[in-house]
């Protein structure tokens, strides 16, 4: 058997042997010089053994017969300065191992054994030892678990230096380290079992969401808390987005005013971004690709969003059936700050400049026909120049076209017999429907086609 005389601190316990002492007698027996020696029925002096005492505690015979003191036992038991082994308890000792410098702690069992290269939970705190039996602090076990000052296991939410591999890792790609907290620190996620939240390798994606206490967060591939905007969906679409704020927490159900993710952030402007009850911003298709069915309704106003995120604003195209090729006008206000569906009469700066009056239905859709008097198509009020003062126009119609006349100011011409500025005579009825020029009946002529929108470019809305 081996043994290692070690320092042992704050240890003093008495051996006491029944009895008084004979010579050659079984059991223990004491030296002159104070040491101690055991026996067996036949009076022979024992070696590498271990003996109990008359106190029921269990003591080690070395090899040259004498009981050991302040030593390991086969690298597994240790005994103290009086020569009993330690069981059931802590003992703060020099590391056996080499490994580490000074004083380490050790667990030792029931019966002796030191604990080694596996968990033990102790007093309801779970510790790590590695195979040498030292307990271990601060990261273990590739670094997926984490133990504090005192060795025990932690839980929940720890704000942690990352492990000095990652960090040198990362300074030798010239790639600062940048903490959530600017001192170097990183907050950290640890489950009821005490592994911290990494992203599943089968995910493919540098960063995963969990839900935690009701919140969702978002951490990279070594567990740290991400803030700011991150991927976590793999494709490079908005929808894949997510932002988190200073606390790490996805913003969920509000708006928000944020520079864009590097890949969709063109003019470095900062834009808004409606985030719904799962944190996923909404998202459009492409500027004049949209449909009817692509308008959101938040906090009961309608917009819509663009395939970067952003609502858009102004004067825009909408199918209202695709497949029929059919699109009207929708109007989203006149600025990002106010970009909320518009319904009835609104004043339009259109594309190049112009205001125009427009008529929006509750729907959003910009109207075709006479209202109030006024004649619009697509929404946009169509109107004479000033210097023609009436003008004909032929409003396609689901069964055709209808021939209305309008003066400068849109309004249709109703009832009655006018000229224009080059002395065309037009007669019309009480609706407004040319019925003859020039005492001709009009039959199936057509005339001017009705003036479209004048769309707002893309480039507009940036």
């Amino acid at each position: 058997m081996r043994r290692k005389g070690l320092a042992v601190l704050g240890l003093a316990a008495a051996l006491t042997i029944g009895g008084a002492v004979t010579v050659l007698a079984a059991g223990w027996q004491q030296t002159a010089s104070g040491a101690w020696e055991y026996y067996d029925n036949s009076g022979n002096r024992e070696t590498d053994v271990w003996r109990k005492g008359a106190d029921g505690l269990w003591r080690y015979i070395g090899g040259n017969g004498y009981m050991v003191t302040n030593s390991w036992i086969d690298d597994t038991y240790y005994v103290d300065n009086d020569g009993v082994m330690a069981a059931g308890k802590w003992l703060q000792l020099e590391s056996n191992s080499g490994n580490s410098d000074g004083l380490v702690w050790y667990y030792f069992n029931s019966d002796g054994k030191r604990v080694e290269g596996m968990w033990k939970k102790i007093s309801s705190k779970w510790y790590y030892f590695d195979e040498d039996g030292e307990m271990q602090t601060g990261w273990v076990l590739d670094n997926t678990y984490y133990t504090n000052e005192s060795g025990a296991m932690v839980t929940g939410w720890q704000k942690l230096y990352p492990p000095e591999d990652e960090y040198y890792e990362e300074v030798s790609k010239n790639e600062p380290v940048e903490s959530n907290s600017g001192d170097g620190t990183y907050w950290y996620y640890f489950s009821s079992n005490g592994k911290k939240v990494v992203p599943d390798d089968a995910s493919g994606s540098e960063y995963q969401e969990r839900k935690i206490n009701g919140e969702y967060y978002c951490f990279d591939y070594t567990g740290r808390m991400q803030t700011g905007w991150r991927n976590v969906g793999g494709d490079s679409t908005i929808e894949n987005y997510k932002y988190y704020d200073e606390n790490g927490k996805a913003v969920t159900g509000t708006w928000m005013s944020l520079y864009a993710p590097d890949e969709f952030d063109d003019y470095g402007e900062v834009q808004w971004y409606y985030f719904d009850s799962r944190g996923i911003p909404e998202m459009g298709p492409e500027e004049g690709q949209a449909t009817s069915k692509d308008l959101k309704r938040v906090n009961g106003l309608t917009f819509l969003f663009n395939e970067k995120g952003n609502p858009i604003y102004g004067l825009h195209k909408v199918y209202t059936d695709e497949d029929a090729g059919e699109y009207t006008a929708y109007y989203f206000g006149s600025d990002r700050m106010n970009c909320a569906m518009l319904t009835g009469k609104q004043k339009v700066e259109e594309s190049d400049g112009n205001v125009v009056q427009y008529y929006f239905l509750d729907s959003g859709k910009g109207y075709t026909g006479v209202n109030g008097g006024y004649l619009y198509y697509m929404g946009r009020l169509q109107y004479a120049d000033s210097g023609d003062k009436y003008l004909a126009i032929s409003l396609p119609t689901s069964s055709g076209v209808k021939n209305y006349l309008v003066n400068t100011s849109g309004k249709t011409v109703k009832n009655t017999t006018v000229r224009d500025s080059i002395g065309t005579k037009y007669k019309t009825g009480s609706n407004g429907i040319i019925l003859k020029i020039n005492d001709e009946d009009v039959g199936g002529e057509t005339f001017a086609s009705p003036q479209e929108p004048l769309w707002w470019e893309s480039w507009d809305n940036y």
